[in-house]
C-alpha cells in the first residue's frame, strides 16, 4: 500500500471513463471551445493569438505543451501507422487532465502522510483514493478546464512549503496564479502557513499576556524558534538553521478559545516582528511573485483577463456561506451525526457567553449576506445546463423566505468546519484559512462550485479524522455523486430551442 497502489487505482477509472467520455462526447463542450481552440493555436507556435473571452492565464496551456512534447515518441509511431497527425486535438488535450490527475493523487498522498507521519499506510491510501473522488474534482478530470491543473499544482507547491522548500514552493505559486489568478490568495496562505510553522510550531502552552511579557527579557530572539528535541541552538548558527524546526503539524496553543488567540497574536506579531528581516528573507520569493501579480493587475486594469464586464468584482458576501454548506455536504459522514452535533454543542455550551454572543454576530451576518450580498448573476439564472442553476432556482430561492431559512444550515457547517480544523490546527492558523477563503470568493460575482475545491481539500487534508466509517461512507457518497452525474452527462443529453447543438449537464 501507498503511492503504487494509488496510482494503480485512481488509473483503474480515470483511463477507461476518458476513453468513454471522448467516444460519446468527441467535440469541445461549455467552456471547453474557448481553451481548446487556444491551446491548438499555442499547439502551431502562434503564442500572439488570444481569444478575449478566456479569463484565466495560458499556464494550462503551458502545461499541454509539455504533455504533448512527452507523448511526441508515441505520437510519430502513431503518426506511421494510421496517418494521426493532429498532436493537440481534444482527446490529446483532455488527458492532459487525465495525467494530472493521477499526479495530484501523489500529492495528496504525500501531503497526508507528511501531515501525519505516524499515519498507517492503508490509511493514508485510503483516505488519498476517497478524495480522488471528490465529485468537482472527478468530474472535470475528464474535461479541459482548469481545475485539476490548478488543483495539482496548489497541493506541490503547498507539499513543498510544508517540507520547507520555499524557493520551490514560491516557483509553483507562480505556475499556479498563471492557471489561475485567485490562486495567488492561496499562495499567501501557504506562505502563512509557513511562518506560522516557522514561529509557533514547538510551543504546546503559551502562557497569558503578563506571565510572557514578564519572561521574554529572559529568552534571546533566536532561541524563541523550535529545536528539534535534544539539540541546542547556538548564537553562531545560520538564518536557514534557525528558521528550519523539525515539525510534523502545528497544535493548539491554549486552552481558553478566546484567551488562546488574543495569546497566539501576540506570540505570532512579537517574534514576527523580532525576526522581520530573517522572515523577509526566507520568504522574499513569495514576495517576488506577489509583487508581479500587482504589477500584471495594474497593467491589465482588472484581475480576469477577457469578458470583463462579466467576471467585475462584486461584494459577494453569500459566497463564504455557500463554500460552507457546499464543503460540509461533500463532507457530510463528519458533520451531521448525532456525537458530532452533541460535541459541538457541548463545546459552544462550555464558552458562554461568548459564544452565544459569536453565534448572534455570525447569524446576523448570514442573514445581511443573503439579503444584501447574494448575487444573481446572469450566467447563472440563464443557463439551465449547471447544477448551479437548479440549486438556485428550487433551493435557494425556492421561496422568498428559504435562502434566511439556510442561513442556520450555513452557520452550523462554518463552525462545524473550524471546529474540526481547531483541534488539529493553531487558532491562528483556522483564523488565516477563513479569511483566505473569503478573499477568495467574496469577490466572486458567479456561483460555481468549482471554485470551492482547494478550500474543500484544505480542510480535509488538515482535518484529521481517523474514523474509517466515516471515510468508506464518503467513498459512496462520491461514488454516488459521480456515477450520477457522469450518466446525466454522457446519456441525457438535450437541445435548446435558442441554440442549435446537443447540451448536457454539467457541474
Amino acid at each position: 500500500m501507498g503511492r503504487t497502489t494509488v496510482i494503480l487505482i485512481v488509473s483503474l477509472w480515470v483511463i477507461p471513463i476518458s476513453i468513454l467520455v471522448n467516444k460519446i462526447v468527441p467535440n469541445s463542450y461549455m467552456d471547453e471551445i474557448f481553451h481548446i481552440p487556444q491551446a491548438q493555436q499555442y499547439c502551431y507556435g502562434n503564442f500572439k493569438s488570444w481569444d478575449p473571452m478566456i479569463t484565466t492565464p495560458p499556464g494550462l496551456y503551458y502545461l499541454s505543451l509539455a504533455h504533448v512534447a512527452s507523448l511526441f515518441p508515441g505520437f510519430l509511431l502513431l503518426q506511421k501507422i494510421s496517418k494521426f497527425s493532429n498532436l493537440c486535438s481534444t482527446t490529446t488535450l483532455r488527458s492532459v487532465n487525465g495525467a494530472l490527475a493521477i499526479i495530484c493523487s501523489i500529492l495528496v498522498y504525500e501531503t497526508i502522510k507528511h501531515l501525519r507521519p505516524g499515519l498507517d499506510r492503508r490509511k493514508a491510501t485510503l483516505y488519498t483514493v476517497v478524495l480522488s473522488l471528490y465529485p468537482l474534482h472527478w468530474f472535470f478530470t475528464y474535461l479541459y478546464y482548469t481545475d485539476v491543473a490548478s488543483l495539482t499544482v496548489f497541493l506541490a507547491m503547498y507539499l513543498a512549503s510544508l517540507k520547507k522548500n520555499y524557493r520551490l514552493s514560491a516557483l509553483l505559486g507562480a505556475l499556479a496564479v498563471c492557471i489561475r489568478q485567485t490562486n495567488v490568495i492561496w499562495m499567501l496562505f501557504v506562505a502563512y502557513d509557513g511562518i506560522i510553522d516557522t514561529l509557533l510550531v514547538g510551543n504546546q502552552n503559551i502562557q497569558k499576556s503578563n506571565t510572557y511579557i514578564a519572561e521574554k527579557d529572559q529568552v534571546t530572539p533566536k532561541d524563541d524558534f523550535a529545536a528539534k528535541p535534544g539539540l541546542r541552538r547556538r548564537k553562531t548558527k545560520s538564518t536557514e538553521e534557525v528558521f528550519r524546526p523539525e515539525i510534523t503539524h502545528p497544535i493548539a496553543l491554549s486552552q481558553s478559545h478566546f484567551s488562546g488567540l488574543l495569546d497566539e497574536f501576540q506570540y505570532f506579531f512579537v517574534q514576527a516582528w523580532r525576526s522581520k528581516w530573517e522572515l523577509v528573507a526566507y520568504f522574499s520569493p513569495f514576495i517576488l511573485v506577489l509583487g508581479s501579480f500587482v504589477g500584471f493587475v495594474y497593467w491589465n486594469g482588472s484581475v480576469v483577463l477577457g469578458a470583463k464586464e462579466a467576471h467585475a468584482v462584486s461584494p459577494h458576501f453569500a459566497q463564504i456561506l455557500y463554500v460552507a454548506m457546499v464543503s460540509a455536504l461533500f463532507s457530510a459522514p463528519f458533520h451531521f451525526t448525532f456525537s458530532h452535533a452533541a460535541a459541538l454543542l457541548r463545546s459552544f455550551w462550555k464558552f458562554r457567553p461568548l459564544s452565544f454572543l459569536l453565534g448572534f454576530v455570525a447569524f446576523a451576518a448570514g442573514i445581511l449576506s443573503v439579503h444584501f450580498f447574494s448575487i444573481a448573476h446572469p450566467y447563472l439564472v440563464a443557463d439551465n445546463r449547471h447544477y448551479t442553476f437548479y440549486v438556485w432556482r428550487r433551493i435557494i430561492n425556492a421561496h422568498q423566505l428559504t435562502k434566511y431559512f439556510l442561513v442556520p444550515l450555513y452557520v452550523y457547517s462554518w463552525l462545524s468546519i473550524l471546529y474540526i480544523l481547531g483541534k488539529n490546527r493553531s487558532r491562528i492558523w483556522v483564523l488565516g484559512y477563513f479569511l483566505a477563503c473569503a478573499a477568495v470568493l467574496v469577490p466572486a460575482p458567479l456561483i460555481e462550485f468549482r471554485y470551492y475545491t482547494i478550500p474543500f481539500f484544505i480542510f480535509m487534508l488538515n482535518c484529521g479524522i481517523d474514523d474509517i466509517c466515516k471515510w468508506i461512507f464518503s467513498a459512496i457518497l462520491y461514488v454516488t455523486v459521480n456515477g450520477f452525474t457522469m450518466y446525466m452527462f454522457l446519456f441525457m443529453p438535450f437541445e435548446w430551442s435558442h441554440e442549435s447543438g446537443v447540451q448536457r449537464f454539467i457541474w
